[in-house]
């Protein structure tokens, strides 16, 4: 925050006595709004923890992070990976960047993706070779 990588506006935090008034006003010094959560409710926060330890299981756990920089580039290759080629449960098994009227057809041809900062490959198929429905 201090050198003016992060813009953050709001802290999302619990009640939990290991944050001191002191945590606080270090975040009110650089314009941050500290938000306490509502006592015992443990679902207020859910989808962010959900996140977090999505990030930590498929990326976190399996790199060494030499920095603050290498995390950062680490965490927004993560985000692309998460938004545009990882599958979701809930939506179909598609990506959320991905629109639902994509139809994937079968392709005898197909792309290799290295995401070295994620861990991961991701395969796909060119955009030509992808329908739309009508």
């Amino acid at each position: 925050m201090q050198d003016g990588d992060l813009a953050a506006k709001f802290l999302l935090r619990d009640r939990d006595s290991k944050f001191t008034a002191a945590f606080d006003a270090v975040f009110r010094s650089e314009g941050v709004s500290v938000i306490h959560l509502p006592y015992r409710s443990p679902r207020s926060n859910s989808s962010a923890e959900r996140w977090v330890g999505t990030a930590r299981r498929e990326l976190l756990d399996h790199l060494l992070i030499f920095g603050p920089r290498h995390l950062e580039r680490a965490l927004i290759e993560f985000v692309s990976h998460y938004n545009q080629a990882r599958p979701h449960q809930g939506l179909g098994q598609r990506p959320p960047d991905c629109p639902a009227s994509v139809i994937a057809m079968p392709a005898a041809h197909v792309e290799r993706r290295d995401r070295p900062a994620a861990l991961s490959t991701s395969t796909v198929r060119p955009r030509e070779e992808v329908a739309h429905r009508g």
